[in-house]
């Protein structure tokens, strides 16, 4: 199981020329459980494999990617619906999770990561012995 814990820092966003300081969108996350472990799904559109950042320190599991918008020299943004570059959220883990083998993919702009259970904690079969 997890639980969602908030990010408090100061200026965690980098600054921009013109712009006050970026505030990190909360991208949409989705969490699911099994018995081997838990999947997290999380929309980061725009995000490279190169901007990506993903940390489990202890018992917390850090995402935080950047997007790069690249505008045509002399261009400048007159209206823009999403302003902040930086995504980022900040879960607490169970220790039942083993962080030392967590996977993760990035495709289409969403980023798969599997954290499995350690083993344990794996549910597992008691064979019962006839006498």
């Amino acid at each position: 199981m997890t639980a969602e814990k908030e990010i408090v820092k100061s200026g965690s966003g980098a600054p921009v020329e013109g712009r006050e300081t970026e505030r990190p969108i909360r991208m949409p996350v989705d969490i699911f459980e099994d018995e081997t472990g838990i999947s997290v799904l999380a929309d980061m559109p725009g995000v490279s494999r190169e901007r990506l950042d993903i940390q489990i320190d202890n018992d917390t599991l850090s995402i935080q990617g950047k997007t790069q918008v690249s505008m045509p020299d002399g261009m400048e943004a007159l209206y823009a619906d999403v302003r902040s570059t930086v995504y980022q959220r900040s879960f607490s883990l169970s220790s039942e999770l083993d962080g030392s083998k967590a996977e993760a993919s990035l495709k289409d702009g969403v980023l798969a990561l599997r954290i499995p259970k350690r083993e344990e904690h794996k549910a597992r079969r008691i064979e019962v012995r006839a006498e």
